[in-house]
């Protein structure tokens, strides 16, 4: 157990070094290459902070684990409004006045609602992962045709400005985007290897585990991006980040999952995850447009979200503890 437990912290070391690395050097290169602030954020910083959901539940669908890849597709989203926005809220207000934002909104709600119809027989079959990429593909093109037509005047654009590696040469750029490919998929195989072995040991499902470790681990570059925003007061930065990593984990990382082999869903997770994430995400939804003024992630909203997750997590405990027996020796 004690190696597991080793091997899952190293792994998650690991997976948010080299995401970072990874969302440097390719913001770094299309930056070099000429492409505006706006577009890198919405695209490459946007989905770079998925890439950890998307690299391990594509090592655990390989593996035959579903369990852990929709797991940690389906609680990396409620971590990211629950735990994420909430614990940023609580440090630093959130206040939300880009278009681009609330723009995409509905559609994270509509590709929400297209996952729960293609989950309704209980597998993402690789028909259903195709066409979820083919969405991803489509969401890609319509930011960057959003960014192009938004220009600078965007808030979200001098955010994104800041954030992305104005200095780096080309070459440096290409290295850190090799390291960090190379990197997530290692760091991934521990992962999940040191999952799977904890499951066992603790005798519940791997859905359990991705739901919940799995989740909180893959969302750790989310966390750190969103409190360095909410810290340099870059609110539109905060929330983009979550809500392009959101919509990308359910196009991209069950897209990919579904794909390299067909995705089993738990009938749990149909009835009581997919519910709790539509519901976090309605909470963003009335937060973020506000109902006078500019939108608004306030403390005590922050601290709302903060406890429903708290509950949400030991709600998973509770209802694992029923439906898996502890076997009998």
């Amino acid at each position: 157990m004690l190696i597991s437990i080793a091997q899952i912290i190293g792994g998650f070391i690991l997976l948010v070094w080299g995401a970072d690395r990874l969302v440097a050097g390719a913001s770094a290169l299309a930056r070099n290459f000429g492409v505006s602030p706006l577009i890198i954020g919405l695209t490459i910083v946007a989905f770079g902070t998925s890439a950890p959901e998307l690299v391990v539940s594509g090592v655990a669908a390989f593996r035959g684990n579903p369990g852990l890849a929709v797991g940690n597709a389906i609680g990396s989203n409620i971590a990211n409004i629950g735990l994420i926005l909430g614990l940023t809220a609580v440090v630093y207000p959130l206040r939300v006045e880009s278009e681009t934002l609330k723009r995409e909104y509905p559609l994270l709600m509509l590709i929400m609602i297209a996952s729960l119809i293609m989950a309704s027989d209980l597998v993402f079959d690789r028909t259903e992962g195709w066409l979820l990429l083919m969405g991803l593909v489509a969401l890609i093109i319509w930011m960057i045709q959003f960014g192009l037509r938004r220009g600078p005047d965007d808030p979200l654009a001098e955010d994104f400005d800041a954030e992305i590696p104005k200095d780096m040469p080309t070459g440096y750029a290409v290295l850190w985007l090799i390291v960090g490919l190379i990197i997530l998929p290692m760091s991934s195989k521990f992962l999940v290897d040191g999952a799977v072995f904890i499951a066992r040991s603790l005798e519940v499902s791997e859905t359990v585990i991705g739901l919940t470790i799995m989740a909180f681990g893959t969302s750790l570059p989310e966390l750190a991006a969103a409190l360095t925003s909410a810290l340099r007061q870059e609110d539109e930065l905060a929330i983009g980040n979550v809500i392009g990593s959101n919509m990308f984990n359910i196009l991209g990382v069950l897209g990919i999952a579904a794909v390299v082999n067909p995705v089993e869903v738990d009938m749990l997770i149909l009835k009581q995850d997919f519910p709790v994430m539509f519901l976090f995400t309605m909470l963003l939804f009335f937060m973020a447009y506000g109902i006078q003024g500019p939108g608004r992630i306030s403390r005590r909203s922050g601290i709302m979200l903060l406890s429903f997750f708290v509950a949400y997590q030991i709600l998973i405990w509770v209802t694992a503890a029923r439906v898996v027996p502890v076997a009998t020796t």
